[in-house]
């Protein structure tokens, strides 16, 4: 029996997924973009080619990949009607989107998933979908399994790393789907290793959307306007004080966890973690010294060289506060996680400093007077904005 995928989107990941799922026996992968002429541009590049994936594989070694989707479109119809799975591989702003063009099409046995999904995933596709949502089955991933890059669009993409482990969530439906992580570990190989979390929320507040707007505000939270002479280090030039503003907003994650535990038993975030201990079990091969959070942050190798988004102005560079540290981790994340926690009842003060200030920088309002009243929630993901308002509705699907 053939099983049929959609992969959603025109990316790095889309290029990647695509080339990987369609090498795999028995597997039909259709591609919708739905960005401008993308899919008239991908299906024009590849012509009668295959679709090549460059591997560098943690020996050292080169691994090509090579097959060919059975179709490229822009018609979500085409797509999307019959297809056993349904994976997003697109920004979370482009989500909406793509929910509302499977939302005719998709039938009630369909596994959607989000690679990577980020906060509220979940709630706007229970939305849009409607009575469907209770139906099909979500999954819900932390990351891209990859770092990859397009080496011509269309026809070749490079896989620089892979991770070795990655962890999801699951919401199941109704109605009877194919086995979740068999099927996405076929699509994938070898790596990285899939594991399940024990609870959607637990994604959620695990994603740390904290942690780049943390950053910024620790550098350049006050600022005094002029500019500096060169683009700062990001993580390895955090000082002790951001590394203090990340524990505390962790520790708030910790106790939304246990609130929403002790609220409604039988939902179990026991393995939502301090930020320190997600670093020493996802990083522990690049800490050099992880004698605590700060350090654990600073002598991480993967991090380094990486530096603030910057744009070039007279006398130097200043930072650039539209980049998507702010433009997408505040609405697609901490304004997310903001919401379960008032539905929770549990404040969390120092993550609305940062949202207070990160949304003057973004031209944006979501937070008023500790409320999520301001004019811009509606562009959020935050579970209020779709109408589930109280840790019952959020936690089932079902508006009060």
């Amino acid at each position: 029996m053939t099983l049929k995928v959609c992969v959603c989107g025109g990316g790095n990941g889309a290029h990647t997924l695509s080339g990987l799922a369609a090498s795999r026996d028995g597997v039909e992968v259709r591609v919708l973009t739905l960005f401008a002429d993308e899919a008239e541009r991908w299906t024009k590049a590849l012509g009668a080619d295959e679709l090549t994936v460059i591997v560098n594989e943690k020996n050292g070694t080169q691994t090509e990949v090579k097959s060919r989707p059975k179709v490229i479109t822009k018609d979500p119809q085409v797509a999307i009607t019959g297809a056993d799975v349904v994976i997003l591989t697109v920004p979370a702003f482009a989500h909406e989107g793509y929910f509302q063009a499977m939302a005719p099409y998709v039938q009630d046995s369909a596994l959607i998933v989000g690679l990577p999904s980020q906060a509220g995933f979940e709630f706007q596709c229970r939305d849009i979908l409607g009575d469907k949502a209770a139906a099909v089955s979500m999954m819900s991933f932390e990351t891209l399994p990859w770092a990859c890059r397009i080496k011509e669009f269309g026809r070749k993409v490079e896989v620089l790393g892979t991770k070795s482990v990655l962890a999801a969530s699951l919401i199941k439906g109704t109605a009877e789907t194919v086995d979740p992580l068999s099927t996405l570990q076929k699509l994938h190989g070898a790596e990285p290793v899939f594991r399940l979390a024990k609870h959607f929320l637990e994604m959620l507040i695990m994603s740390y959307s904290f942690v780049h707007p943390a950053i910024l505000y620790g550098r350049w939270g006050s600022w005094d306007g002029n500019p500096v002479s060169e683009a700062p280090l990001f993580y390895q030039g955090i000082d002790q004080a951001t590394a203090d503003m990340l524990t505390a907003c962790s520790d708030e994650c910790k106790a939304v966890g246990n609130a929403i535990m002790a609220a409604c038993p039988g939902n179990d975030l026991s393995d939502v973690k301090d930020i320190y201990q997600w670093y020493l079990e996802y990083y522990h091969e690049d800490i050099q010294d992880d004698h605590d959070l700060y350090h654990a942050i600073t002598t991480n190798k993967s991090y380094k060289g990486l530096v603030h988004p910057v744009k070039t102005v007279d006398g130097g560079v200043a930072p650039d506060f539209g980049n998507r540290y702010l433009t997408e981790d505040i609405p697609m994340g901490m304004i997310v996680f903001k919401g379960v926690a008032i539905a929770a009842g549990v404040p969390i003060p120092n993550n609305d400093k940062l949202i207070t200030w990160a949304q003057e920088k973004i031209g944006k309002v979501y937070l008023v007077d500790g409320a999520l009243t301001g004019k811009d929630v509606a562009t959020t993901r935050c579970p209020q904005r779709y109408g589930f308002n109280t840790l019952n509705a959020i936690l089932t699907g079902k508006k009060e």
